[in-house]
């Protein structure tokens, strides 16, 4: 396992940002921006307001895109994994689902499951990096890629959140579901599967939990919630991890807690404080080291308690 090199300051266009350059305003309206509530010239415009003299919006939004290579924790041929694309078949008639699938090499036993969901923009290699993360922690995971049907991850997350937003949702959703099929079937698997997701992801996770009754624990990041109708469908313990500054996701949480309280559902959630949405990535200035490494630790002892 490599060490994680996250960078927190960078020259870029002859000007060094650092993280002390980006305010709570910024934070926000990049949020708005990779969640596609605004568009990039609004996100550049935005900051300009609020960038520090001398710094760009360019060069602000530089700084807070990913830097995937610096901050690979597993690398793709780990020699403790064998990982390897698959395919399996889409339930919405266009054809096959590719996926990224890792279990450690040492296990001779059939393994639990876990299923990385991936953010608004596609398999990236850092969501391919969460599911080797899952599978040395001796998980039979999976992670697969929503843009399958459009060609795949197109190797940028502009790109892939505007490939993304031409998708409906519900349909990705139906192709998740299909990964814990396929999960489930699978002569390594034990039959007990998980779900992680971030973003988006969060609300694959929470909506897996209410439309699979099979489902054995849920782990949705800063995601949106299910439908509150549709809380008491949910068999599945959840483990709901927040960010404190994110108040387009947090605005949900109280009356889904609320439903899940009355509906006398299996959870615990954690608020992580100074947190951005986000903070779990660890390839861009939103990444907290240290709620991103307890929350991963509470999410693999809640999935060994409910998979193992």
């Amino acid at each position: 396992m490599t060490g994680v090199t996250t960078t927190k300051a960078a020259t870029i266009e002859n000007s060094t940002v650092c993280e002390s350059d980006i305010s709570q305003e910024i934070y926000d309206l990049f949020d708005d921006y990779v969640h596609s509530r605004i568009d990039r010239r609004s996100f550049l415009s935005g900051v300009s307001k609020y960038a520090a003299t001398g710094l760009s919006a360019t060069a602000i939004l530089a700084f807070l895109s990913p830097r995937y290579a610096e901050a690979t924790q597993v690398a793709d041929d780990d020699p403790g994994l064998k990982s390897e694309f698959i395919k399996y078949n889409s339930p919405n008639g266009y054809g096959e689902i590719r996926a990224l699938l890792s279990r450690p090499i040492a296990n001779k036993s059939k393994l639990p499951g876990i299923i990385v969901v991936h953010e608004n923009r596609g398999l990236n290699p850092h969501i391919e990096d969460v599911t080797r993360r899952a599978a040395l922690e001796g998980y039979l995971a999976i992670g697969p890629d929503a843009l399958s049907s459009l060609g795949g991850y197109p190797g940028t997350d502009d790109e892939g959140r505007e490939m993304q937003k031409t998708l409906d949702r519900d349909k990705i959703l139906l192709d998740f579901i299909a990964a814990f099929n396929y999960l489930k079937s699978h002569p390594e698997c034990n039959g007990k599967i998980g779900v992680v997701g971030f973003c988006f992801g969060g609300w694959i996770s929470n909506m897996m939990a209410a439309r699979v009754p099979e489902l054995a624990a849920a782990v949705p990041f800063y995601g949106g919630q299910a439908p509150l109708e549709e809380v008491p469908a949910i068999n599945a313990p959840l483990l709901l991890q927040f960010a404190e500054n994110d108040g387009w996701v947090n605005k949900g949480w109280p009356d889904y807690e609320a439903e899940l309280k009355k509906q006398k559902k299996t959870y615990t959630a954690y608020t992580y404080p100074g947190t951005q949405h986000g903070f779990h990535n660890d390839t861009t200035p939103r990444f907290s080291k240290d709620a991103a490494s307890l929350a991963w630790k509470r999410s693999i002892a809640f999935f060994d308690k409910h998979l193992k």
